[in-house]
Protein backbone atom coordinates (compact mmCIF):
# COMPACT_ATOMS: atom_id res chain seq x y z
CA UNK A 1 0.00 0.00 0.00
CA UNK A 2 1.44 3.51 -1.40
CA UNK A 3 0.59 5.68 2.17
CA UNK A 4 1.69 8.85 0.13
CA UNK A 5 4.15 10.05 2.65
CA UNK A 6 6.93 10.54 -0.18
CA UNK A 7 9.21 13.82 0.76
CA UNK A 8 6.76 14.59 3.93
CA UNK A 9 8.72 16.08 6.32
CA UNK A 10 8.22 14.54 10.13
CA UNK A 11 9.71 15.81 13.26
CA UNK A 12 9.75 12.73 15.76
CA UNK A 13 11.34 13.84 19.54
CA UNK A 14 13.00 11.06 20.91
CA UNK A 15 13.56 9.87 17.53
CA UNK A 16 17.14 8.17 18.14
CA UNK A 17 16.23 4.85 20.21
CA UNK A 18 13.04 2.55 21.21
CA UNK A 19 10.04 3.25 20.03
CA UNK A 20 11.01 6.89 18.05
CA UNK A 21 13.43 5.13 16.37
CA UNK A 22 11.17 2.20 15.08
CA UNK A 23 9.02 5.87 14.00
CA UNK A 24 11.99 7.28 11.86
CA UNK A 25 12.76 4.10 10.03
CA UNK A 26 9.24 3.13 9.44
CA UNK A 27 9.18 6.92 7.70
CA UNK A 28 11.99 6.64 6.01
CA UNK A 29 10.62 3.28 4.02
CA UNK A 30 7.54 5.14 2.92
CA UNK A 31 9.64 7.93 1.43
CA UNK A 32 9.20 10.86 4.28
CA UNK A 33 11.50 12.84 5.79
CA UNK A 34 12.40 12.41 9.20
CA UNK A 35 13.41 15.03 11.51
CA UNK A 36 15.00 13.44 14.97
CA UNK A 37 14.73 16.16 17.72
CA UNK A 38 16.00 15.13 20.94
CA UNK A 39 19.23 14.64 23.21
CA UNK A 40 21.02 11.97 21.60
CA UNK A 41 22.24 13.47 18.44
CA UNK A 42 25.33 10.88 17.67
CA UNK A 43 22.86 7.73 18.18
CA UNK A 44 20.44 9.85 15.66
CA UNK A 45 22.90 10.50 13.64
CA UNK A 46 23.94 6.72 13.20
CA UNK A 47 20.36 6.00 12.61
CA UNK A 48 19.66 8.61 9.82
CA UNK A 49 22.57 7.77 8.17
CA UNK A 50 21.00 4.00 7.60
CA UNK A 51 18.03 5.65 6.34
CA UNK A 52 19.93 7.66 3.68
CA UNK A 53 17.69 10.92 4.35
CA UNK A 54 16.33 13.35 7.43
CA UNK A 55 18.59 15.13 9.94
CA UNK A 56 19.10 15.33 13.30
CA UNK A 57 18.30 18.26 15.48
CA UNK A 58 20.08 18.11 19.60
CA UNK A 59 17.43 20.01 21.80
CA UNK A 60 16.71 19.93 25.51
CA UNK A 61 13.12 19.87 25.21
CA UNK A 62 12.48 21.33 28.70
CA UNK A 63 13.42 24.73 27.19
CA UNK A 64 11.26 26.70 25.45
CA UNK A 65 14.15 28.62 23.59
CA UNK A 66 15.29 24.90 22.42
CA UNK A 67 11.82 23.78 20.96
CA UNK A 68 10.85 26.81 19.15
CA UNK A 69 15.02 26.58 17.28
CA UNK A 70 13.89 22.97 16.24
CA UNK A 71 11.15 24.09 15.09
CA UNK A 72 12.76 26.78 13.29
CA UNK A 73 15.81 24.93 11.93
CA UNK A 74 13.52 22.23 10.65
CA UNK A 75 11.71 25.13 8.12
CA UNK A 76 14.97 26.24 7.53
CA UNK A 77 16.14 22.90 6.08
CA UNK A 78 13.07 21.62 4.40
CA UNK A 79 10.75 24.71 4.75
CA UNK A 80 7.70 23.11 5.30
CA UNK A 81 6.62 20.19 8.24
CA UNK A 82 4.03 18.18 7.81
CA UNK A 83 3.71 16.61 10.87
CA UNK A 84 5.39 15.90 14.46
CA UNK A 85 5.54 12.63 16.59
CA UNK A 86 5.32 13.73 19.89
CA UNK A 87 7.72 10.17 21.51
CA UNK A 88 10.04 11.84 23.77
CA UNK A 89 9.14 11.48 27.41
CA UNK A 90 10.64 9.52 30.34
CA UNK A 91 8.73 7.07 33.16
CA UNK A 92 10.92 8.88 36.12
CA UNK A 93 9.47 7.31 39.24
CA UNK A 94 7.80 11.04 40.56
CA UNK A 95 5.35 9.31 42.95
CA UNK A 96 3.09 11.10 45.43
CA UNK A 97 4.39 10.11 48.51
CA UNK A 98 7.69 10.11 47.69
CA UNK A 99 8.20 12.70 45.25
CA UNK A 100 8.01 16.69 46.25
CA UNK A 101 5.65 19.05 44.10
CA UNK A 102 8.81 20.59 42.26
CA UNK A 103 9.20 17.33 41.32
CA UNK A 104 6.16 16.54 39.88
CA UNK A 105 6.26 19.59 38.28
CA UNK A 106 9.59 18.49 36.80
CA UNK A 107 7.99 15.52 35.64
CA UNK A 108 5.38 17.97 33.93
CA UNK A 109 7.93 19.75 32.14
CA UNK A 110 10.05 16.84 30.96
CA UNK A 111 7.17 14.77 29.62
CA UNK A 112 3.91 17.26 28.64
CA UNK A 113 5.39 20.72 28.39
CA UNK A 114 7.56 20.28 25.04
CA UNK A 115 4.53 18.68 23.16
CA UNK A 116 2.15 21.95 23.70
CA UNK A 117 5.64 23.55 23.28
CA UNK A 118 6.93 22.44 20.03
CA UNK A 119 3.20 22.03 18.46
CA UNK A 120 2.59 25.47 19.05
CA UNK A 121 5.41 26.68 17.19
CA UNK A 122 4.88 24.50 14.55
CA UNK A 123 1.59 25.33 14.22
CA UNK A 124 1.80 27.83 11.20
CA UNK A 125 3.59 25.33 9.23
CA UNK A 126 0.98 22.48 10.03
CA UNK A 127 -1.80 24.67 9.14
CA UNK A 128 0.04 25.36 5.83
CA UNK A 129 0.37 21.69 5.03
CA UNK A 130 -2.72 20.40 6.68
CA UNK A 131 -0.35 18.09 8.53
CA UNK A 132 -0.66 15.66 11.34
CA UNK A 133 0.10 15.09 14.83
CA UNK A 134 0.69 11.27 16.67
CA UNK A 135 0.93 11.26 20.40
CA UNK A 136 2.65 8.29 22.08
CA UNK A 137 1.03 8.02 25.05
CA UNK A 138 1.18 5.11 27.65
CA UNK A 139 -0.86 2.31 29.50
CA UNK A 140 -0.28 4.22 32.69
CA UNK A 141 -2.73 6.75 31.33
CA UNK A 142 -5.11 4.12 31.57
CA UNK A 143 -4.42 1.50 33.91
CA UNK A 144 -1.96 3.42 36.59
CA UNK A 145 0.83 1.90 38.07
CA UNK A 146 1.80 3.03 41.25
CA UNK A 147 4.30 5.23 42.60
CA UNK A 148 4.81 7.74 39.18
CA UNK A 149 2.64 10.61 39.30
CA UNK A 150 4.58 12.60 37.03
CA UNK A 151 4.26 10.56 33.96
CA UNK A 152 0.88 9.21 34.59
CA UNK A 153 -0.15 12.58 34.94
CA UNK A 154 1.53 13.59 31.40
CA UNK A 155 0.51 10.93 29.51
CA UNK A 156 -3.36 11.32 30.63
CA UNK A 157 -2.98 15.01 29.43
CA UNK A 158 -1.40 13.84 26.49
CA UNK A 159 -5.08 11.71 25.55
CA UNK A 160 -6.78 14.78 26.81
CA UNK A 161 -5.28 17.28 24.41
CA UNK A 162 -5.63 14.44 21.22
CA UNK A 163 -8.89 15.19 21.67
CA UNK A 164 -8.94 19.04 22.33
CA UNK A 165 -6.90 20.00 19.58
CA UNK A 166 -8.68 17.39 17.26
CA UNK A 167 -11.75 19.47 17.38
CA UNK A 168 -9.22 22.75 17.55
CA UNK A 169 -7.53 22.07 14.85
CA UNK A 170 -10.43 20.38 12.42
CA UNK A 171 -11.08 23.27 10.56
CA UNK A 172 -7.42 23.55 9.76
CA UNK A 173 -7.33 20.43 8.25
CA UNK A 174 -4.79 19.26 10.69
CA UNK A 175 -5.49 15.64 12.32
CA UNK A 176 -4.45 14.87 15.77
CA UNK A 177 -3.88 11.08 17.20
CA UNK A 178 -2.67 8.88 19.96
CA UNK A 179 -1.09 5.45 19.94
CA UNK A 180 -0.84 4.13 23.35
CA UNK A 181 2.03 1.60 23.77
CA UNK A 182 1.49 -0.94 26.77
CA UNK A 183 4.40 -3.79 26.91
CA UNK A 184 6.81 -3.33 24.31
CA UNK A 185 10.21 -4.59 23.78
CA UNK A 186 12.86 -2.14 23.62
CA UNK A 187 16.56 -1.69 24.95
CA UNK A 188 14.90 0.00 27.84
CA UNK A 189 12.71 -2.19 28.59
CA UNK A 190 15.61 -5.09 28.48
CA UNK A 191 17.85 -2.87 30.52
CA UNK A 192 15.24 -2.50 33.63
CA UNK A 193 14.17 -6.24 33.37
CA UNK A 194 18.23 -7.35 33.74
CA UNK A 195 17.97 -5.13 36.82
CA UNK A 196 15.98 -7.91 38.44
CA UNK A 197 16.61 -10.70 39.95
CA UNK A 198 15.16 -13.49 37.68
CA UNK A 199 14.17 -11.34 34.71
CA UNK A 200 12.92 -14.75 32.47
CA UNK A 201 10.07 -15.51 35.44
CA UNK A 202 9.00 -11.56 35.13
CA UNK A 203 9.44 -11.48 30.86
CA UNK A 204 7.14 -14.96 31.49
CA UNK A 205 5.13 -13.60 33.78
CA UNK A 206 4.15 -10.18 31.68
CA UNK A 207 3.54 -12.43 28.60
CA UNK A 208 0.95 -14.78 30.01
CA UNK A 209 -1.29 -11.37 30.76
CA UNK A 210 -1.12 -9.97 26.92
CA UNK A 211 -4.06 -12.02 25.36
CA UNK A 212 -3.27 -12.17 21.41
CA UNK A 213 -0.36 -14.36 21.03
CA UNK A 214 0.93 -13.93 24.79
CA UNK A 215 4.18 -11.63 23.70
CA UNK A 216 5.70 -8.24 23.80
CA UNK A 217 4.50 -5.55 21.19
CA UNK A 218 7.06 -4.82 18.84
CA UNK A 219 8.76 -1.37 18.06
CA UNK A 220 7.76 -1.80 14.47
CA UNK A 221 4.02 -2.59 15.63
CA UNK A 222 3.57 0.43 17.10
CA UNK A 223 6.25 2.90 14.54
CA UNK A 224 3.24 0.59 11.43
CA UNK A 225 0.18 2.28 13.33
CA UNK A 226 2.14 5.37 13.43
CA UNK A 227 2.82 5.45 10.38
CA UNK A 228 -0.85 4.83 8.87
CA UNK A 229 -2.14 7.70 11.55
CA UNK A 230 -0.28 9.77 9.86
CA UNK A 231 -1.21 8.74 6.26
CA UNK A 232 -3.84 9.81 4.10
CA UNK A 233 -5.16 6.28 4.08
CA UNK A 234 -6.72 7.38 7.34
CA UNK A 235 -7.67 10.69 6.37
CA UNK A 236 -10.91 10.91 7.98
CA UNK A 237 -9.36 9.97 11.74
CA UNK A 238 -9.07 12.56 14.18
CA UNK A 239 -9.21 12.26 17.76
CA UNK A 240 -8.94 8.68 18.44
CA UNK A 241 -6.18 6.72 20.77
CA UNK A 242 -5.39 3.90 19.33
CA UNK A 243 -3.96 0.58 21.43
CA UNK A 244 -1.70 -1.42 19.45
CA UNK A 245 -1.14 -3.76 22.78
CA UNK A 246 -2.62 -7.05 21.84
CA UNK A 247 -5.55 -6.71 24.10
CA UNK A 248 -3.15 -5.97 27.54
CA UNK A 249 -5.36 -2.45 28.10
CA UNK A 250 -8.48 -3.64 28.01
CA UNK A 251 -9.12 -7.67 29.42
CA UNK A 252 -10.66 -8.92 32.03
CA UNK A 253 -7.86 -8.79 34.66
CA UNK A 254 -8.66 -12.53 35.14
CA UNK A 255 -6.74 -13.67 31.95
CA UNK A 256 -3.07 -14.57 32.62
CA UNK A 257 -3.50 -15.29 35.94
CA UNK A 258 -1.99 -18.95 35.28
CA UNK A 259 1.67 -18.35 33.61
CA UNK A 260 2.06 -19.71 30.28
CA UNK A 261 3.60 -22.48 29.85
Amino acid sequence: MNLNLTDKVVIVTGGAKGIGAGCVTAFAEEGAIPVIVGRSPDVGQVLIDQCKVGAVIEAELTSEEACKNAIDETLKLYGRIDGIVHNAGINDGVSLENGSPAEFMASLQKNIFHVFTLTHYALPALKESKGFIVNISSKVAETGQGDTSGYAASKGAMNSLTREWALSLAKDGIRVNTVVPAEVMTPLYQNWLNTLEDPETTLNQIEARIPFGQRMTTSEEIANTVVFLASDKSSHTTGQIIYPDGGYVHFDRSYGAVEKE
